[in-house]
């Protein structure tokens, strides 16, 4: 359950379900395998696990939640080949020429067709949404998976109005100054990681790993233009991560120490040591994230 990424929202509004009305209306969407010819099925499972049937977990004023993806692989170049084998077979039995309306229609059958047969593959996203500070976190790199999250919670509830944070100084302006200046704020340290960027939409691209960030080879290529696009961070010696110029938070790995806080909590119960986590993880990334903004001064209004 541990977050291994952050995409953070700000509620425009104050959210005001509790967790068991949360869960009621998430019900609508409970999560179902994928049917015979169905691509994709998301839906709402408990992020208690298994044995749970509730829909919403609270904690201190932070509702956990957890969607559940399944989708078909079907790979393109097995519908391809299917599909130029008819189209030749059409061809050649009919002496025409199958245009491209006639091959999407042709590709739709093959698809339809080989769904039942297509192994499927599963994945889970959880969120948390903190109604204290009006924040919601969302455990995807890909802000497709994050968006596909918020779009089936809209559907559920009704209204989710959320906006991406806005800051008042461009985070790679001030990373790039980390770097160029040696000057890291206090409860930060650098790790060994980095993404640089040429100014412009086409301009060129290094990463940096296993490296010391603050070398002469990474002192040339900001001289020559480069900047900081992302950047390997540990945060109070509690979290490491990769922080992106779109605010996101890549690669979460929280400190073993914090991890063990719980430890005096039985294995065998599953529910108290997932709440306790829960409540250790919340803190932290809710801390991360608001002092991540303040990094960058702030939210811009």
């Amino acid at each position: 359950m541990w977050f291994k990424n952050i995409r953070a929202y700000r509620l425009t509004s104050p959210f005001e379900l509790s967790a068991e009305q949360l869960g009621e209306q998430l019900g609508q969407r409970v999560f179902e395998p994928c049917g015979k010819t169905q691509a994709l099925s998301m839906g709402w499972v408990s992020p208690l696990g298994p044995a749970s049937e509730a829909l919403a977990h609270a904690a201190g004023g932070r509702l956990l939640i957890k969607l559940k993806r399944e989708e078909k692989l079907l790979p393109s170049t097995v519908v391809r080949e299917q599909l130029d084998e008819k189209v030749a077979e059409i061809e050649a039995e009919q002496a025409r020429k199958v245009y491209r309306k006639e091959r999407l229609t042709l590709k739709d059958e093959i698809v339809q067709d080989c769904l039942p047969r297509a192994f499927t593959r599963s994945g889970a996203v959880f969120a948390y949404i903190d109604t204290r500070s009006n924040w919601v976190f969302v455990d995807a790199a890909s802000a497709a998976r994050a968006e596909e999250l918020l779009n089936l919670l809209r559907e559920c509830i009704g209204s989710f109005p959320v906006v991406l944070p806005q800051v008042n100084n461009a985070p790679v302006d001030t990373m790039t100054g980390w770097i160029a200046h040696q000057s890291l704020p206090d409860d930060f340290t650098l790790g060994e990681e980095c993404e640089l960027r040429e100014l412009g939409e086409e301009g060129g691209i290094v990463r940096c790993r296993g490296v010391d960030l603050l070398s002469e080879e990474v002192e040339t290529h900001l001289n020559a233009g480069k900047q900081v696009a992302r950047l390997a961070l540990c945060w109070e010696e509690r979290v490491k991560l990769v922080l992106a110029e779109d605010l996101c938070l890549r690669r979460l790995k929280f400190s073993e120490e914090l991890m063990k806080e719980n430890e005096d909590i039985p294995e065998a119960d599953d529910a108290a040591r997932l709440d306790a986590d829960f409540a250790l993880m919340s803190d932290a990334i809710t801390g991360l994230q608001e002092r991540v903004i303040a990094l960058f001064g702030g939210e811009a209004e």
